[in-house]
């Protein structure tokens, strides 16, 4: 992959609509008949640890890194650092700062333990110090609870959390004491805590990914409807 230049909306739907092929051919995102975490049946499936062989992980983070400066630039949000929750986060962090080396772009990161470690540096983070303007790098936002988690230990250091960048924005209600809710989980930690989240792809992309030609050769194209009335029914 090389880096694309611009840093407007064409460019950055093309990265998009490239992971959406990319998780494709990997069958992390798949299509069909699946029930989610909170009941519902979707035409669709990203499951983003099946990105697991070293291959996989570095194409991924190059698309991560690409997004980033992409989302950055365009919103002109600046930032000094990654950081990643423990633990999906922990290896996107971690290649995320790598891939943006190789782009010159040479930035520290950190991540957090589940528990403190009592002996050598002691504490729960480790890595860089946090401070200054720092992007949250995880897969997925379902309930919120690891932005949440970080955005505290962020703080607490002292630092600002600047963004969150994750893989796949599904832009759906969640549902709250068995009703749904008006906002998404994205929108809900935008809100919560006043700052932007990023996604390399979202449902959005995703409906256009199935009008291009690549969905049509895949066969996969046969699911837009389903897929639109998914969003529909309950998308944001």
């Amino acid at each position: 992959m090389t880096l694309l230049s611009n840093p407007v909306s064409p460019s950055a739907s093309c990265n998009a609509h490239a992971f959406l092929k990319f998780a494709l051919d990997l069958e992390v995102l798949r299509f069909g008949e699946f029930t989610t975490k909170a009941g519902r049946l979707s035409p669709y499936f990203f499951n983003a640890g099946l990105f697991n062989t070293g291959s996989a992980l570095n194409e991924l983070c190059q698309f991560y890194a690409q997004a980033l400066l992409l989302q950055s630039q365009a919103k002109n949000i600046e930032f000094d650092m990654l950081f990643g929750p423990a633990y999906k986060g922990i290896p996107l962090a971690a290649g995320t700062a790598m891939q943006l080396a190789g782009l010159g772009r040479d930035i520290p990161f950190a991540f957090n333990r589940k528990e403190a470690k009592a002996h050598g540096e002691g504490g729960t983070i480790v890595g860089a110090p946090l401070k200054g303007r720092v992007v949250i790098i995880d897969d997925v936002i379902t309930a919120g609870t690891s932005v949440r988690e970080s955005v505290d230990i962020i703080r607490a250091a002292g630092a600002t959390p600047a963004a969150v960048l994750i893989a796949l924005d599904r832009m759906e209600k969640g549902v709250r004491d068995g009703q749904l809710t008006t906002h998404s989980a994205v929108q809900e930690v935008q809100n919560l805590y006043g700052i932007p989240v990023f996604a390399i792809a979202s449902l959005s992309d995703l409906m256009g990914f199935l009008d291009t030609d690549t969905a049509s050769a895949s066969g996969i194209q046969t699911y837009r409807e389903q897929v639109k009335a998914y969003r529909i029914q309950y998308g944001v």
